[in-house]
C-alpha cells in the first residue's frame, strides 16, 4: 500500500450518471470547515456529462480526482477503485446525492480521535430530491458491535470515517453484491469488533421517488440474502436477525 498521508481525509465517491447532483456534492466538500482532504470522484462510465462537470471541477481544485472506470461495474467496484487510489489516513464514503454539514468532518474527525476509534459513523436526516431535510432525524447508539449490526442497519454509507491506520484496506474493500455497503460494516466489526456513532445529525439523505433504497421489497430481499449467504446463517437465525430488522428499520422511517 502507497504511503497514506496523516491528517488527510480521503473521501470517495462513485458517480453514475449524477450530473444533476454533482455541484451539490462537490460543493458540500468544498464548504467542510476541515479543508484537509481530497475528493475522489468514481465515474463508473456515465452516459450524461458527468465526466464533464468533474473536469471543469478538477481543473479549478486540484484536490479533486477524476477516476474513471473502464467498464460500467458498479458501485462497490467503483468504491473499490478509490479505496485503492485514496492517499488520506482517513477515508469517508459519500454518495453523489447525498450532502454533508460544513461541519461533518471536523467534527467526525475530533470524535474518532477522543474516541481512538478506527470507525465512526453519524446520524443523519432524510431528505427530498431537492436537497431539502425533511425532519426525519435518524439518532444513532453510542457504540455498535457485529452482533448488533446484524439487527440493525443505522450505519448509513455517507456517514461513515475509517483510520487506515487501524483498518487495513482488505476489510475497506466492498463484496460485489447487493447491499454491499452492509456487507461492508459486518466484515469490519467482525474483524475489528466495534464502532462508534456520533449522535449528531451531520448528513442529508436524498431519497427519489425511484431509487434503490425506496423499493422496500427489494430491500428486505438483499437483507435475507447477506443473512443466509454472506454470513451462512441458519434459515431460523436469518428470521431472528430479520424480525429486529425490520422493526428498526420502520421505526427509523416513522
Amino acid at each position: 500500500m502507497h504511503h497514506i498521508e496523516d491528517g488527510l481525509v480521503s473521501i470517495v465517491v462513485p458517480v453514475y450518471n449524477a450530473e444533476r447532483f454533482l455541484e451539490d456534492t462537490v460543493r458540500t466538500v468544498q464548504n467542510q470547515t476541515y479543508q484537509k482532504w481530497e475528493l475522489l470522484l468514481v465515474d463508473d462510465c456515465s452516459k450524461d456529462e458527468s465526466r464533464t462537470v468533474i473536469l471543469q471541477f478538477a481543473q479549478r481544485d486540484d484536490r479533486i480526482r477524476l477516476i474513471c472506470q473502464e467498464t460500467n461495474q458498479g458501485a462497490a467496484r467503483a468504491r473499490n477503485r478509490g479505496v485503492k487510489e485514496a492517499k488520506g489516513r482517513y477515508l469517508c464514503f459519500l454518495d453523489a446525492d447525498d450532502i454533508w454539514e460544513p461541519n461533518k468532518l471536523q467534527e467526525e474527525l475530533a470524535f474518532m480521535n477522543e474516541r481512538q476509534a478506527g470507525f465512526v459513523f453519524t446520524g443523519y436526516e432524510f431528505a427530498d430530491e431537492t436537497g431539502r431535510g425533511l425532519g426525519k432525524v435518524v439518532t444513532v447508539p453510542e457504540q455498535i458491535t457485529y452482533r448488533e449490526a446484524l439487527k440493525n442497519t443505522t450505519i448509513f454509507t455517507s456517514t461513515v470515517m475509517f483510520d487506515r491506520k487501524q483498518i487495513e484496506n482488505q476489510y475497506l474493500y466492498m463484496p460485489e453484491i447487493p447491499s454491499e455497503d452492509t456487507a461492508t460494516w459486518w466484515q469490519i466489526l467482525k474483524r475489528y469488533g466495534v464502532a462508534y456513532g456520533l449522535n449528531q445529525n451531520l448528513v442529508k439523505y436524498r431519497r427519489s421517488e425511484n431509487t434503490l433504497s425506496s423499493n422496500k421489497w427489494v430491500a428486505i430481499q438483499r437483507i435475507w440474502d447477506l443473512y443466509r449467504k454472506q454470513e451462512g446463517f441458519s434459515v431460523i437465525k436469518s428470521m431472528y436477525c430479520m424480525f429486529f430488522w425490520a422493526v428498526r428499520a420502520v421505526l427509523r422511517r416513522v
